[in-house]
């Protein structure tokens, strides 16, 4: 059975930070409370499904500078910040800083859940195309050097005659590596296989 996405929430405000935890836990999401930013560091968040919503003014480390320490340590959760005292300066500040959204008390809760449901949803994306990434780059390292040539110039346009001529083999051996690149690779037409090296990255810088 799959585990509920958790929800970190970030909040000095007591009687906020618990009401919010209810409201959370009824929604049928795993809460964690936090009062510092300390406390959510001392969690181990890594691999986990879920997002935090984050107050911007906390004593200790706001919330603009715990956005920081977790961009450093590569956190992949999704930020939502809270604040009674929000403006537009610091809104763009934290956006640009790649925050999901930036609510302003008082919160309302379709407004809350939505941004929650938004933030869990594109991160869940994110991860599925760092899965599928991984399962192609994974099938590419199947081929033979040979084969990852005769690839590297396939993806190019190159004819047969052309890539026999720059590798220095026969037009009926770049053929059977052609062959043997799209089986690896589990695809059907030249096209699946520029598609793939889109997706890595494989194509810059000609």
């Amino acid at each position: 059975m799959k585990s509920p996405p958790s929800v970190y929430v970030v909040d000095d405000d007591q009687s906020f930070r618990s009401g919010l935890g209810e409201l959370l836990t009824a929604c049928g999401y795993r809460v964690i409370l936090c009062e510092t930013a300390q406390q959510l560091l001392n969690h181990p968040l890594q691999d986990e499904a879920g997002c935090i919503l984050l107050d911007l003014q906390m004593p200790g480390l706001s919330g603009f500078e715990l956005q920081q320490v977790l961009a450093d340590r590569n956190c992949s959760l999704p930020i939502v910040f809270i604040s009674g005292h929000g403006d537009i300066p610091i809104t763009v500040q934290t956006i640009k800083a790649g925050a999901e959204d930036f609510l302003t008390k008082p919160i309302s809760q379709p407004r809350l859940l939505e941004a929650i449901e938004r933030a869990l949803a594109r991160v869940e994306a994110l991860r599925g195309l760092q899965g599928e990434k991984a399962a192609l780059t994974a099938r590419l390292q199947t081929l033979t050097p040979r084969e990852r040539q005769v690839f590297d110039q396939l993806v190019r346009g190159l004819p047969h005659k052309q890539i026999s001529h720059l590798l220095g083999i026969s037009e009926r051996t770049v053929k059977l590596h052609r062959h043997e690149v799209v089986r690896k690779l589990q695809v059907r037409s030249l096209a699946e296989l520029a598609a793939i090296a889109e997706r890595l990255g494989l194509l810059s810088g000609g």
